[in-house]
């Protein structure tokens, strides 16, 4: 077996109100950065999955998605699984 990084990125879906974007944004302008708009706000979630291959553990992070880590009603998660780290013992 191999260890794998995996970064979960969850969103929410476009549509969806997103009041914590929607204060950060309106804070930008007295902070001096009038000129951001568009602001999302998400989690990211890092963990370590061993697996046989990259493919395996992308698997294990969609079903960890589905089940746990996000609100598929509302949340999108983008998935990335980074090389090989080391071989587990």
């Amino acid at each position: 077996m191999t260890t794998f990084d995996v970064l979960v990125e969850v969103r929410l879906r476009p549509g969806i109100a997103d009041p914590e974007g929607a204060t950060v944004e309106r804070a930008l302008p007295a902070l001096g950065f009038g000129g951001v708009r568009g602001v999302r706000m998400g989690k990211a979630i890092r963990f370590e999955v061993e697996a046989a291959s990259a493919e395996e553990a992308r698997r294990t992070a969609e079903e960890l998605c589905r089940r746990l880590l996000t609100n598929p009603v509302i949340e999108d998660a983008v998935i990335e699984v980074s090389p090989p780290v080391r071989q587990a013992t």
